[in-house]
């Protein structure tokens, strides 16, 4: 490997052990067909030996706190039920009646103690057994004993996060997320709640959705407003089974960003965040992170918050870890991102961007979330109220805020690109090393 991400990384001389580097993986240089970017027979194969046998990361387990509670996942050509059993395990099912193959709910989410089919009501349990059959007495036992219960499928929690497979033969979801678990539970998602939930469609493949969300290189070109506060500067580490984590550091400048050294208005706004004065604060803009980072843990300790387990870079930058095969999550000590990328059901040009925020809520005056998280002042962040999904169609502003915005307008361009023929497949540098490092845990995937 002719470039070692670790020599970009801001805080590559940190001592704490969560900013440990893991051993570099060498992926190799080979270009990938762009075919994959388009080819419906790829997008079926896909579809076969990766999502049907790999875990899906289905919500968050916040929103299956009480018996009864629910959530619709939908992917592809797929829909499931994940619910709260009495008994405080999960059951997951394929959301499809057994008698005509209706599907049971049309919610997102809900609480209820059985569910109906809406075509004959036929009822079944929290576990999917059948509790009534309407007219049992017309049908020849014969045929009932085909079977009138749900079809299952695995569910397990970690970290706060929920995840299904098709598969009865997968291993156990400890071991399939591996070395990225043990990092993930020190945010304690299980202690957020959902306090945002957007699904946009967008007009390209999943791939083209995951390699712009993977790198930063991107950052000056696409972002310029960002370029003041979020650094390219970033520190990646790939780990076994296609899992990866990033660092971008936020609160200094970009490094294509003409002043290194002045309080920018970006800065000065996260400084004020903290409770800094930047009319005051007489370090650099390359002094800020560390000036951020100071002041979190001071106010922390005041609300009672435990960040002693957090690094600095965690208090300050973003997090972002790739879970295999289709979807992030971005990591702060405030809040957790969960993305996710769902190839659409019959158009390999075509993939439906989901994404969710959880906020740690902290009642106490002067905390709340950061001004660069976007939430507008109608949000409820206590956590009574979990939003409804604000879903936009294929073409319309995902209305997502500035940044992810201008990536939705990009996608179709880059698309369009992929069946060129002067396009060969991509040329990825280092700093995109988490592109290559999923596409080549892709490709052993169908090559099985």
């Amino acid at each position: 490997m002719n470039y070692d991400p670790r020599s970009w990384a801001v805080h590559r001389d940190s001592t704490h052990p969560f900013d440990r580097h893991a051993p570099l993986i060498d992926n190799g240089s080979e270009r990938p067909d762009p075919r994959c970017y388009y080819d419906p027979a790829i997008a079926e194969a896909e579809w076969e030996q990766i999502f049907t046998k790999t875990w899906l990361l289905a919500g968050p387990a916040s929103d299956l706190r009480e018996a009864g509670d629910w959530i619709k996942f939908d992917i592809g050509v797929e829909s499931f039920i994940i619910v709260r059993r009495p008994d405080g395990g999960l059951s997951a099912h394929y959301n499809v009646c057994p008698h005509r193959g209706s599907r049971l709910v049309l919610g997102d989410f809900g609480s209820q103690d059985s569910f109906t089919c809406p075509f004959h009501s036929w009822t079944f349990g929290l576990e999917g057994t059948c509790q009534k059959v309407t007219d049992a007495e017309t049908f020849n036992p014969d045929v009932l004993a085909h079977g009138t219960s749900l079809y299952s499928v695995r569910v397990e929690e970690a970290a706060g996060l929920v995840f299904i497979s098709m598969r009865n033969d997968v291993p156990p979801l400890r071991d399939y997320l591996g070395d990225i678990l043990p990092l993930l539970e020190v945010y304690q998602l299980d202690q957020m709640h959902v306090v945002q939930h957007r699904r946009s469609d967008w007009a390209a493949n999943w791939k083209g959705g995951i390699d712009a969300f993977y790198e930063s290189y991107h950052l000056h070109a696409i972002h310029p407003q960002t370029m003041g506060v979020l650094d390219d500067r970033t520190h990646i580490d790939l780990y076994p089974h296609g899992m990866s984590r990033q660092f971008v550091p936020l609160g200094q400048p970009n490094s294509h960003f003409p002043d290194q050294q002045g309080i920018n208005g970006g800065i000065a706004m996260m400084l004020r965040d903290v409770g800094i004065n930047p009319e005051t604060f007489d370090g650099s803009a390359q002094e800020t992170r560390a000036a951020l980072a100071a002041a979190k843990r001071q106010r922390a300790a005041g609300f009672g918050l435990d960040y002693d387990r957090f690094s600095d870079a965690q208090l300050t930058d973003s997090t972002i870890f790739g879970v295999f095969p289709n979807a992030m999550v971005g990591c702060h000590a405030e809040a957790v991102f969960l993305h996710r990328f769902k190839p659409h059901a019959r158009d390999p040009e075509q993939f439906t961007y989901e994404t969710i925020i959880l906020y740690h809520y902290v009642d106490a005056p002067g905390y709340g979330a950061p001004g660069w998280m976007g939430l507008g002042s109608d949000v409820d962040l206590t956590g009574k109220t979990r939003p409804e999904v604000v879903h936009t169609g294929l073409g319309e502003p995902p209305g997502m805020g500035e940044v992810l915005d201008q990536d939705a307008e990009l996608m179709p361009i880059v698309q369009a690109g992929a069946r060129s023929r002067g396009f060969r497949g991509p040329l990825w540098s280092g700093q995109e090393a988490r592109l290559r490092h999923f596409h080549t845990e892709l490709d052993r995937w169908l090559a099985r």
